[in-house]
């Protein structure tokens, strides 16, 4: 390994990113960035230990009230979360990268084969779909013996498919009542033993006030609101986005897991929701100056450097706001002002909720700047790691190029395989008692039971569940063939950052 390499750490980053408060100069193209690195020696993280900073951080979760529960997908407990080497200098054990098996193409193309094999390898399992519908079935039956004629719907990432093996389910309960009878299921809940000896919070001074509790059989985290017509308004309109842009379901499984082990994936402490998430992903695509987004057969090795590129150091986020509707622009927060009333003004991450008029989404996500600075910090992890200069002088430890800024801990693995194991047998036993009765009774052997009564249709992820069926289908086919030779990849389907910063100061 040469001498020559510039080590940054979190100190760097911050002093970095507080002269940012204007878009800096135009940047070069991502391949120029790497092309400059190699000259220069590269971008390397270094395993440099910030007990400054992460006793300012502690300080920040405890003074605001709002602690962090036990994150089992937290990669970086105790270290700096900025880094995927451990705080003594220590790389983290490459076996995390599990998804990898195979051997990568060189630069680019090879990110982008990593990335569909995680999007791949992380995708929900017909028995963790199981496992869930059967927690939404418990719930449901408390809340039906409470109000019988109460609807119940799930949205977010349950309801669009989009959900990693720990994500929340998010539920809505509809009735006629004239404030939330959060209490009262409360108490229902906690009659039932639904959640054990876990916890449930009832968070009724929120924006829109929940019951958040964690299942005591699966461990799945639950969010219930009630009465909210925009949430099951967000999963739809996040479908539609779905199916127009076929590349955003593995760039938001990344985006989500890279967040979720930086305890960065949360509104309640300081993050942003999926929902935001969703939306910049959605606006990135859909203001791409120089790629049609809505092709298949895209790069996502370049995609995902460049959305980093844009949210991590080239997005001016004190001056403008993002839409995502009527095609999607970039407006100044004085246009922004006039629509979320003059009540309000528009927060660091300014987004016009595109189902709620005059909601800004990202009012709530006082930790942006930190969101920012490790978007940039996995912008340089990643633009080295597809450079010729990390080709020449490979590092054996890290043979994986994404899992430079990703990685799936133990303890998620664990969990998942304890799940596929108790459902798929649960699953098989169901089916086979259910055979059988059909068979006697001469009906036809097919498995209709719901967790969901006829009132709430069940969630339809717009995915198949299994790694087989995304490498059969049509999608992730022509996702795939954009990375077959190292050819593919040329200098006019690289987005210029300059470009973007043109496209947000006019």
């Amino acid at each position: 390994m040469p001498t020559g390499f510039l080590h940054y750490g979190e100190h760097e980053l911050n002093e970095n990113n507080l002269k940012r408060q204007h878009p800096p100069p135009p940047f070069p193209t991502v391949q120029q960035h790497c092309r400059s690195m190699q000259q220069s020696g590269g971008h390397t993280p270094t395993g440099m230990k910030n007990q400054h900073v992460n006793k300012h951080h502690h300080h920040r979760s405890h003074s605001s009230g709002r602690r962090r529960h036990l994150n089992r997908a937290n990669t970086f407990h105790g270290i700096n979360p900025l880094l995927s080497h451990g705080s003594n200098g220590h790389h983290v054990d490459s076996s995390c990268s599990l998804w990898k098996t195979r051997r990568y193409s060189p630069g680019f193309n090879g990110l982008h084969e990593e990335i569909m094999d995680f999007f791949n390898f992380m995708s929900p399992r017909p028995e963790e779909e199981a496992m869930r519908r059967d927690v939404v079935n418990r719930i449901e039956s408390v809340i039906k013996d409470l109000w019988p004629t109460a609807r119940v719907e799930i949205f977010g990432s349950f309801s669009t498919g989009l959900y990693l093996p720990t994500s929340d389910i998010d539920l809505v309960v509809f009735g006629n009542w004239d404030h939330p009878p959060l209490q009262e299921l409360e108490q229902a809940l906690k009659k039932r033993n639904v959640a054990g000896p876990y916890p449930i919070k009832v968070l009724d001074k929120a924006t829109v006030p929940i019951i958040k509790l964690t299942d005591h059989e699966t461990e799945v985290k639950v969010d219930i609101s009630f009465n909210v017509e925009t949430a099951v308004k967000a999963a739809q309109f996040i479908k539609s986005y779905l199916k127009k842009y076929t590349v955003l379901p593995p760039l938001i499984f990344v985006l989500k897991q890279f967040l979720l082990q930086r305890d960065l994936n949360e509104v309640f402490t300081g993050g942003i929701s999926s929902y935001s998430l969703i939306l910049m992903a959605i606006s990135f695509l859909q203001l791409h100056p120089r790629i049609d987004t809505r092709r298949a057969n895209i790069n996502l090795g370049i995609l995902l450097i460049e959305f980093f590129g844009l949210y991590g150091r080239n997005f001016n986020y004190m001056k403008y706001g993002i839409r995502v509707k009527n095609g999607g622009a970039y407006l100044s927060k004085e246009e922004m002002l006039i629509g979320v009333g003059s009540g309000n003004r528009p927060s660091m991450l300014c987004m016009e909720d595109p189902i709620q008029p005059g909601n800004d989404v990202g009012r709530s996500s006082y930790g942006i700047l930190q969101v920012k600075q490790v978007f940039d910090f996995a912008f340089m992890v990643l633009s080295h790691g597809v450079s010729h200069h990390a080709r020449a002088y490979p590092n054996k430890e890290y043979d994986s190029t994404l899992g430079r800024i990703i990685k799936v801990s133990p303890e998620v693995l664990a969990y998942r395989d304890w799940t596929i194991k108790k459902w798929g047998a649960k699953q098989y036993a169901k089916l086979e008692s259910h055979g059988k009765r059909c068979g006697n009774l001469g009906f036809d052997q097919r498995d209709t039971s719901s967790p969901l009564s006829a009132d709430s249709p069940s969630p339809s992820p717009v995915f198949l569940p299994s790694p087989q069926h995304h490498s059969s289908s049509s999608s992730a086919c022509s996702l795939s063939s954009s990375s077959s030779g190292s050819d593919i990849v040329r200098p006019t389907d690289i987005l210029s950052i300059e470009t973007f910063a043109r496209s947000v100061t006019h």
